[in-house]
């Protein structure tokens, strides 16, 4: 069996997203780069956490192509692919309907500042241009709007996180949903009061996540 450590970590992590409220059913998907191996291990389609198996992993290279499993690969195969292609430090990759970064994306904002915990992705992250779920086109406006972060926001969609491993790149989902959630609570109650880029990049330092470090 292909990946059989990464296919293991895919299953737990996609157990804990719906465990912690960070999708239901079967949105959103997850997948790990073995980049020594040249393997990516991903998600099937349409199925609930709960249910997928090791051999109901996808495993492909980074052009696409199956080379291990029967089911069809997530839909989002494209953005996986092309953030791989383009972020040689990622090699996990998080994307979750959860609800209040959803509600932010649905709303076309980008993340701001409003918590010292969102420098797990950056000083801010960005939302990009709303595209049908599974299009190339939704692949390019995520990476355009990841940049060099750790994250970024799908317009009218969801969250995606990237990372050098599953942990972080889950940790950081979680953490921007609660960073989401107080974007919404302070704006229903006024005008926030927004950390300084140099702030956050302080705290940025501190957990590791400044890319010019």
């Amino acid at each position: 069996m292909l990946l059989e450590k990464e296919k293991k970590e895919v299953i737990a992590y996609g157990k804990r997203m719906i465990d912690h409220g960070l999708t239901t059913g079967s949105g959103g998907n997850i997948s790990i780069y073995n980049r020594e191996e040249g393997l990516i291990a991903l998600t099937p389609s349409s199925m609930h956490y709960a249910d997928i198996t090791p051999e109901d992993m996808v495993v492909m290279d980074i052009d696409g192509n199956i080379k291990e499993g029967n089911r069809k690969p997530s839909t989002e195969i494209n953005m996986h692919l092309l953030v791989y292609k383009n972020r040689p430090d990622v090699n996990a990759i998080v994307h979750t309907h959860s609800i209040y970064c959803t509600a932010v994306a649905c709303m076309g904002w980008d993340l701001e500042p409003v918590h010292y915990m969102i420098a797990m992705a950056g000083t801010t992250v960005k939302c990009a241009r709303y595209a049908t779920y599974g299009t190339p086109e939704l692949a390019k406006y995520a990476l355009e709007a990841l940049g060099n972060r750790g994250a970024c926001l799908l317009g009218n969609h969801g969250l995606l996180t990237a990372a050098p491993d599953i942990s972080r790149a889950f940790s950081t989902a979680e953490h921007l949903e609660f960073v989401a959630k107080l974007v919404c609570i302070t704006k229903s109650m006024g005008k926030p009061n927004l950390l300084t880029t140099e702030q956050v990049e302080t705290v940025m330092d501190k957990f590791g996540t400044n890319p010019y470090k």
